[in-house]
């Protein structure tokens, strides 16, 4: 068993330091709990290092090719150095061929690969490293490796669901609000100029026009344009913090229709993540506190954390996600069916399933239903600008015809 230098601090509140014998850092952290000592950092003796991740970093899809190969590698029967050492060379991503190569020489001095890939935490994430660790445990890494790949690639295709949700609307609202800003600035005022010299008298919606025109073209319009940039910037340092991500994921999944979808991608996530944990052998509260911290919305890695304490307390895995109000229905329902028989991968894997689905399905309706919507919103606001230019022209043609 390695051993693991921790810090942390006593029940009194002091400073403690030292270095003991373990199997891993969890069950490091569980023998210093009982004797109430709350560690803060915790690092394998001879390898508290982390690896540097520099550059542009590691996408997901990188990842799940490099574990798919991994994975048929391990299979084939190649040792472990060679197969990092091959994946290395054929890296394209500098930055992943660094923390390979890393990784290989520490499992070459004698590391294990979880322990090793733990040094390189923006690459390899909790999940993967616990996933890996019961891998090496169980003698099924292969195994292991395969099921990552697969839940890399699903987890992939949620986050483009997400942004093939956001991004047509964003867009249409960012060309609308370009477009506008260029009449009001530049084409506006030249209609203005031309309606001063004709002394024409101006309808309502055209006055609205002129004067908003003047608002874009004078520091009023510089200060709203930064007023708008720091309100974006404060909304993004308060979403940074525990309270502001909790109360705006709380008005995300609120929402009508985005509401629906968001809710409907968290329990996707929740389940694909626990089932594939649990069916790689990582105990069920190890993986609850994994998926709560993976699971991309506040709400719900709280309501998960929850989930975990009332577990410790000995409650079932079911009566504490129907409290939550968070999950559906027919989620605590199946998975309660899944306790009961002892099946309760197969189960969460089943409900991943069908959630994905209908997450595929929400999006295709969710863009059929907005694209008509934007295309009416894009037409009538710029519409709109142009129509109310032309409206004085109209009356001054109809009083010179009335005048012949």
């Amino acid at each position: 068993m390695p051993d693991y230098k921790y810090q942390g601090t006593s029940r009194s509140g002091s400073s403690v330091s030292g270095v003991m014998n373990a199997t891993s850092k969890d069950d490091l952290r569980n023998m210093l709990k009982r004797q109430q000592i709350t560690t803060t950092k915790v690092t394998e003796k001879g390898k508290e290092f982390n690896i540097p991740v520099f550059g542009g970093g590691v996408n997901a899809k990188e990842l799940a090719v490099f574990t798919r190969q991994f994975s048929v590698m391990i299979d084939a029967g190649l040792p472990l150095v060679q197969c990092l050492e091959i994946l290395a060379g054929q890296q394209e991503n500098k930055t992943f061929q660094k923390v390979l190569t890393a990784t290989r020489s520490q499992v070459e001095g004698g590391a294990t690969l979880s322990a090793s890939m733990r040094s390189a935490p923006k690459v390899f994430d909790a999940l993967y490293v616990n996933m890996v660790e019961a891998g090496e445990t169980g003698g099924i890494l292969d195994t292991i490796l395969q099921r990552l790949s697969g839940y890399i690639e699903k987890n992939v295709k949620l986050q483009r669901a997400v942004k093939s949700a956001l991004v047509y609307p964003v867009g249409v609202l960012t060309v609308a609000a370009a477009v506008i800003t260029l009449l009001l600035w530049k084409v506006v005022p030249i209609f203005a100029t031309l309606f001063e010299g004709l002394g024409v008298t101006l309808p309502l919606p055209t006055k609205v026009v002129i004067v908003a025109s003047h608002i874009v073209g004078s520091i009023f319009g510089l200060l709203a344009l930064v007023a708008i940039g720091a309100g974006i910037f404060g909304l993004k340092m308060w979403y940074g913090t525990p309270q502001g991500r909790f109360v705006l994921d709380s008005i995300l999944l609120k929402l009508p229709v985005l509401g629906i979808l968001m809710r409907k991608i968290a329990v996707a996530r929740f389940t694909r993540t626990l089932g594939t944990l649990i069916s790689s052998g990582v105990p069920i509260l190890d993986g609850l506190d994994i998926t709560a911290k993976t699971a991309g919305n506040a709400v719900v890695e709280r309501a998960l954390q929850a989930v975990r304490k009332a577990l410790e307390e000995g409650k079932s895995l079911t009566e504490p996600l129907r409290d939550s109000g968070v999950f559906p229905g027919m989620v605590t329902q199946m998975i309660a069916v899944g306790e009961q028989t002892g099946a309760m991968d197969a189960m969460l894997s089943k409900i991943a399933d069908f959630y994905e689905e209908e997450v595929d399905a929400a999006v295709k309706d969710l863009l059929t239903a907005l694209e008509p919507i934007m295309i009416v919103f894009l037409g009538t606001v710029v519409g709109g600008v142009v129509i109310s230019m032309y409206l004085p022209l109209f009356t001054l043609i109809g009083k010179l015809s009335d005048a012949h």
